[in-house]
């Protein structure tokens, strides 16, 4: 049999083909599999194919082989990721607002490699990134990669911080300038990312979208807040943080009606302590910082719960609710 002309590239071929037309369901046959390298331009007898099928496992790809009538049928088992998997991490990608939509529709291909052609369509058939909401800021992989890059070499960073405006148009806050942040660690929350690090100008921890850091630079200056973030614990921080907004942190406690137990445990954690205070309440203690935010999650949740201590945060409340009552005095009501 004459040899084709991309022979050496034969192993790496037939793992290709069995890696991308086969899987639990789908079987290729003998020839089917010369046919493929054929197309290739590459030869082999069955004898080579056998032995080059059985050295597949060395590189961590196992084929079975299974009578079917009168042919034998192969396939590859115990692939690295199984689809189950690979739909959550496409779920993951697709709810994930910091990660753009063209990189979003770039990772979710590079997983579809993973599994066969069949596999990659069922994959497909979930993918849904047109129109949902997703961060414009293609850099962000490259910011998130100098963060950890900073964090290892124990060095500061420095970058602009952009806002939006009426115009919907991109703009630096504090006029362009420099931001010169010690970065410590890396918080997801709200469905975004945050980089939390150490302000040395205002002596403060500080907090960052990460997809509105533009211009990232490694500084050659070390790392500098080490103290204040040597007992911080940044899941609990993000906790006691409502969207990350900050505020003095402060323990608040609530008198909250027992069908709202679940969303307590969901915002504060199964290792909150609620006190029952009668047959239709409880009360729980948090640590949370002090803010607009904290207040509107409060009255997002209506009369079935009540801040009752401190008196300086219940006082805060009855401001914050005096001043939305003056905010929607002079509002007709539709109809009216």
């Amino acid at each position: 049999m004459p040899k084709g002309t991309n022979q050496k590239f034969k192993l790496y071929r037939l793992a290709q083909i069995m890696l991308e037309k086969t899987d639990e369901e789908h079987y290729i046959t003998m020839p089917e599999i010369m046919e493929s390298l054929a197309e290739y331009n590459i030869t082999a007898d069955r004898k080579s194919i056998y032995t080059d099928l059985r050295d597949l496992s060395v590189l961590g790809i196992e084929v079975e082989g299974e009578p079917i009538g009168n042919r034998y049928h192969y396939h590859v088992v115990n692939r690295q990721f199984e689809l189950p998997e690979l739909k959550l991490l496409v779920d993951a990608i697709q709810s994930s607002k910091f990660i753009t939509e063209k990189k979003s529709n770039a990772l979710i291909k590079k997983l579809e490699k993973l599994v066969s052609k069949y596999d990659a369509q069922k994959l497909q058939r979930q993918v849904y990134v047109s129109g949902r909401i997703k961060t414009m800021n293609e850099s962000i992989y490259y910011t998130v990669d100098a963060i950890h890059n900073a964090i290892s070499e124990d060095k500061k960073i420095k970058f602009r911080y952009y806002q939006w405006n009426t115009k919907k148009e991109m703009e630096l806050r504090h006029n362009g300038a420099w931001y010169h942040i010690s970065p410590w660690g890396l918080s997801w929350n709200d469905e975004n990312y945050y980089l939390l690090g150490y302000d040395s100008e205002s002596e403060k921890i500080k907090h960052y979208r990460v997809d509105k850091m533009l211009h990232i630079k490694l500084s050659e200056e070390r790392r500098e807040g080490k103290e204040c973030f040597k007992n911080l614990d940044m899941a609990a921080y993000a906790k006691k943080s409502f969207r990350m907004f900050g505020g003095k942190e402060t323990s608040v406690k609530m008198l909250v009606h027992n069908h709202l137990a679940g969303v307590i445990i969901d915002r504060f954690g199964k290792d909150v302590m609620m006190i029952p205070a009668d047959k239709e309440h409880f009360t729980v203690n948090v640590n949370v910082y002090v803010s607009r935010q904290f207040f509107g999650w409060v009255f997002s949740l209506g009369s079935d719960i009540k801040i009752v201590g401190p008196d300086e945060v219940v006082d805060q409340m009855k401001t914050e609710a005096e001043r939305l009552m003056e905010q929607y005095a002079g509002v007709s009501r539709r109809g009216e």
